[in-house]
């Protein structure tokens, strides 16, 4: 699929129910697999939409003590002056265009995928959305946080995705992504893409999780970005 030779297994993958006609590719957070987000997301399936939920390759994270576990990145912390991998986001990231690009391939044109996630997969789809040249139809961004966001907005500055659709999702009882990063995460991606285009949703006493109330909220979302075509 890439680059760097990544060793994880092939994504879960609900198909759509008649022809594919648009995509979600959804990432899921530390230490996780694809597996839970693919029967969460079969739970509010579109019929034209296909969901792919690609497993992380397994590394030592140093935040975990060097334990190895499925990370898309390694983290080093979770304070906002924290360190960052920038090598492992950018090589990340650039594995995660490779499989846009073979949705493309596959007959779905990147404007009609969504790129989404949670935790640190949100973070991974929002870096990913902002610095690609592939128009997407949108992000969903769940209890997640922008990283690198120093480097923005040069890093933005090719971007063919200013005008994109971003529901951002955030409980406010989260202990391990403050609610705080989440509300100043929207701010700083209203100076780099339309702020009207940036919905903002916050869930009382949700912890670092999703609930039924989010999950319909992200099935409206998807309706209303990736709609039935006429020809389906």
């Amino acid at each position: 699929m890439c680059g760097n030779n990544m060793s994880a297994p092939l994504p879960a993958i609900v198909p759509a129910a008649r022809k594919a006609t648009a995509a979600v590719i959804f990432l899921h957070g530390l230490g996780d697999t694809g597996h839970g987000w693919a029967e969460a997301f079969a739970g509010i399936r579109i019929p034209h939409v296909k969901y792919i939920c690609p497993h992380a390759p397994t590394m030592p994270v140093s935040l975990n003590m060097r334990m190895s576990m499925p990370s898309w990145f390694d983290v080093y912390g979770l304070s906002p002056d924290a360190d960052e991998d920038e090598a492992g986001i950018k090589r990340a990231s650039e594995n995660i265009k490779a499989l846009i690009d073979q949705e493309v391939k596959n007959g779905i044109p990147s404007h009609r995928i969504i790129l989404g996630g949670f935790s640190q997969g949100g973070a991974l789809s929002l870096y990913t959305a902002l610095t690609t040249q592939q128009k997407l139809a949108g992000v969903v961004a769940l209890s997640c946080w922008l990283p690198l966001r120093k480097s923005f907005p040069q890093a933005a500055a090719n971007g063919a995705n200013k005008d994109m659709h971003v529901l951002q999702c955030h409980g406010d009882a989260d202990p391990l992504v403050p609610f705080t990063f989440g509300t100043q995460t929207a701010e700083k991606l209203k100076s780099l893409i339309n702020p009207s285009n940036i919905t903002f949703k916050s869930y009382r006493g949700l912890p670092h999780s999703a609930c039924p109330e989010e999950m319909i909220d992200i099935k409206r979302f998807l309706e209303r970005q990736l709609p039935a075509v006429s020809d389906e």
